[in-house]
């Protein structure tokens, strides 16, 4: 999650013409919100950190695109912890959420529930996910995540999400799961399939 410098913003905004006519992006960054850090594209520019601000559903839900100039930066943080998030959480959740605390009090949340805690604005719908990111550092901790499968089977929404390996690979916790000999992993340079035993290598 990326803060921006708000005295730069107006010239960021300038330069992205979709963002234009939604009166509410003008005073994103001078409301503290936050963008989020997203994987390269073509045209993004030589030097510059791609940035990404999905809007909620009363904005049209729009993924609007940024690279900005490192100068730009005030600071970055990782995903809010779901801890803290769960104060944002519609009641039918909080069983599920206290039930994933206890099996891994580290879990960070991205996707609605994370954009509503860190805006206040009506990110989540009747039909969003709780998604999820684990930082997990051997295959003893993916492990754990196995016990998912029976909170997922009574939560009233889909579980989501991913672990993240000390290389940066990026496995959704239902691949891994599944025992599959290969599986995707996300990366910050693309996606690829690797074979199972070597995600912790």
């Amino acid at each position: 999650m990326v803060q921006l410098d708000p005295a730069r913003w107006p010239e960021i905004l300038a330069s992205h013409p979709a963002a234009r006519g939604i009166s509410e992006i003008s005073g994103w960054v001078d409301a503290g919100r936050p963008l989020v850090a997203r994987r390269a594209a073509c045209g993004d520019g030589a030097g510059l950190v791609p940035l990404g601000l999905p809007l909620p559903p009363s904005l049209g839900k729009q993924r609007l695109a940024f690279a900005v100039a490192p100068e730009a930066i005030v600071s970055d943080t990782p995903p809010p912890l779901l801890a803290d998030a769960l104060q944002s959480a519609p009641a039918s959740w909080q069983p599920t959420i206290a039930a994933i605390l206890t099996l891994a009090p580290e879990t960070r949340c991205f996707g609605s529930l994370a954009w509503g805690y860190l805006t206040g604005l009506p990110y989540l719908s009747a039909t969003s996910d709780l998604d999820l990111v684990w930082p997990v550092a051997n295959a003893a901790e993916a492990a754990r995540l196995g016990a998912l499968a029976h909170i997922d089977a009574a939560a009233p929404m889909r579980l989501d999400g991913e672990f993240v390996t000390p290389t940066g690979f990026a496995i959704q916790w239902r691949e891994w799961a599944s025992d599959a000999p290969e599986l995707l992993a996300k990366a910050s340079d693309g996606n690829r399939l690797i074979a199972r035993a070597a995600v912790f290598a």
